[in-house]
């Protein structure tokens, strides 16, 4: 019993956790459009029918049904006379309102790593400090050597060497159960390109392999700028992974199975959350957290219809041109645009069902 109620414990701070995430985001479109007087018809947090609403005399507030998203809506769709509406501004100043949603989560997701790094030990560095007595690596790494590139990759963090261990290597002797791996590195002040071996598994999964890791990198103390650095590098790390996936997406290297909605998320950090609290170490979960808002920041910048970063690309186009598109149009490019994206939350919602279930 008492499990049962610490899992619905940790599905409600992570539903929390989420819509916290979406109402930040919001709150940056909403935040932006009032400092340039728009007129905001509603702020909405959910999707689907109204669950309770509350009109203000300006503005409806709403709290919907699917915790899918969320909406501030300026009357972008429609055009009219009134000069407050959205449609009415001048474009620099739309181009702002749209693009603040997604700025707030990056900023947000920054302020998450820089917890995540107070909440956690010291910082961990990319310089070696210690190699286990049957380290492999060894051969060719030494003490004091700093690893800042990996197969062409810059190394920030350690979460960038543990990547490119399980997905970089240059060559995979299976006879031997070695890796190889191209890095370059910072040794007595030099860069040096070598080429480091590694104790590997073959995995699961054709062409998949599992790397040992031998060495441990050197921690440096916290302090302002220390924990300022390494939330810059972290925030950087998971950009970059986010733009990774999405590639590998687009590329076919990752299938719809792959991909997790709502459902998905919010299963993935409540399970993040109860072992956080096992253990007391809330550091993972928080960049987890930060992970999330990250991707919800830069997926909503890509020029999909529907989403901020199409509507932004019609006010560019706009601004080159000096005229604007019509309201008609653009509204039937995003209606399309949301159309599919609902359908693809369907699907992967389903999937994420599914994987409830079997695994």
């Amino acid at each position: 019993m008492a499990s049962v109620l610490s899992n619905i414990l940790n599905i409600l701070i992570t539903i929390l956790v989420f819509f916290t995430i979406i109402l930040i985001h919001e709150m940056g479109h909403f935040l932006t459009a009032k400092a340039f007087g728009m007129k905001i018809y509603e702020f909405s947090i959910g999707m689907g029918p109204r669950l309770f609403s509350k009109r203000t005399k300006t503005t409806l507030w709403s709290f919907k049904l699917l915790p899918i998203g969320g909406a501030v809506q300026l009357g972008e769709d429609f055009e009219s006379d009134d000069p407050d509406d959205f449609r009415n501004k001048p474009v620099w100043q739309r181009m702002i309102v749209i693009v603040a949603g997604a700025v707030m989560n990056l900023i947000l997701g920054f302020a998450v790593c820089a917890v995540s790094i107070l909440a956690g030990g010291d910082i961990a560095t990319t310089k070696i400090s210690y190699f286990y007595d049957t380290a492999v690596s060894s051969q060719t790494m030494q003490i004091g050597d700093e690893i800042v590139e990996m197969a062409g990759m810059p190394i920030w963090t350690t979460m960038d060497i543990s990547y490119c261990l399980q997905n970089k290597s240059a060559r995979f002797d299976e006879q031997t159960s070695t890796a190889y791996f191209d890095m370059t590195v910072i040794r007595d002040g030099q860069r040096q390109a070598i080429t480091v071996p590694f104790q590997a598994f073959a995995g699961d999964k054709e062409g998949s392999y599992r790397v040992v890791v031998d060495f441990k990198v050197y921690p440096e103390e916290k302090n302002p700028l220390t924990v300022t650095a390494a939330a810059g590098k972290m925030f950087m790390t998971e950009s970059r992974l986010i733009w990774i996936s999405l590639k590998d997406l687009v590329t076919g290297t990752y299938g719809l199975n792959d991909l997790s909605g709502p459902i998905g998320v919010v299963t993935t950090m409540a399970t993040a959350l109860d072992q956080s609290i096992k253990v007391m170490s809330f550091d993972s979960f928080l960049l987890l957290v930060a992970l999330i808002t990250i991707n919800l920041g830069i997926f909503n910048l890509l020029p999909i219809p529907a989403l901020d970063g199409a509507r932004f690309l019609f006010l560019l186009i706009e601004a080159i041109r000096r005229k604007p598109i019509s309201a008609e149009k653009e509204g039937m490019v995003h209606f399309i645009g949301f159309a599919a994206l609902m359908l693809l939350m369907l699907v992967v919602s389903f999937n994420d069902i599914v994987k409830l279930f079997t695994q």
